[in-house]
């Protein structure tokens, strides 16, 4: 499984969470979110895969979405970090920590003070991309109703509804980012969170 991992990582794509299929809530360690240098975030993870001191020491989710792009006859497809700019550490030691720092692609390490807040809330966007459904980044909203789907792959999953192009789209967010994850929803399946 590591040498799959590995190969994967020289390649082109990381996985969005190291180790691979782990959930947000089972990683051990203390929470950080890395502000990287610019187009930098699949770097990061790749150095996060094949340095042999975070294997054991340390772990990442770096939340990606699928996009289309056009250019007059031509498509194609890409794979970009749903928060530019951003990864989430979950380092388990102090050294796993510095040793982040020492791959120069990280700007600064922002201390999560909530770390209870914060594994809710990637749990939440981790959901949303396992659910298989078509993902894109949104801007926070202003604070509004909160909703709760109450059944389907997201039954549980706390966030807004926002109406947007005559579409409901459920939206969540990461606080400490100040950014957002929206999907399409059925009104239909929504309750109120409060």
């Amino acid at each position: 499984m590591i040498q799959k991992t590995i190969r994967a990582a020289q390649c082109h794509e990381p996985p969005q969470i190291w180790p691979e299929g782990s959930q947000v809530e089972e990683l051990t360690g203390r929470w950080w979110a890395a502000h990287v240098k610019p187009r930098q975030e699949k770097a990061l993870a790749r150095d996060i895969l094949l340095a042999g001191r975070f294997l054991s020491g340390g772990s990442y989710f770096l939340p990606t979405y699928e996009a289309v792009h056009r250019s007059r006859s031509r498509r194609w497809k890409a794979t970009l970090p749903l928060f530019p700019g951003y990864v989430f550490l979950c380092c388990g030691t102090e050294e796993t920590r510095l040793a982040a720092l020492k791959t120069n692609r990280i700007v600064r390490l922002i201390e999560v003070l909530d770390q209870k807040e914060l594994i809710s809330e990637l749990s939440a966007i981790k959901r949303v991309l396992d659910a298989g459904l078509p993902v894109n980044p949104h801007k926070a909203l202003r604070r509004g109703a909160r909703c709760r789907i109450r059944s389907g792959p997201l039954e549980g999953v706390e966030g807004e509804v926002e109406r947007r192009q005559g579409r409901d789209r459920f939206v969540v967010e990461v606080s400490i980012l100040g950014q957002a994850a929206s999907v399409e929803i059925d009104a239909e399946l929504l309750e109120s969170a409060a």
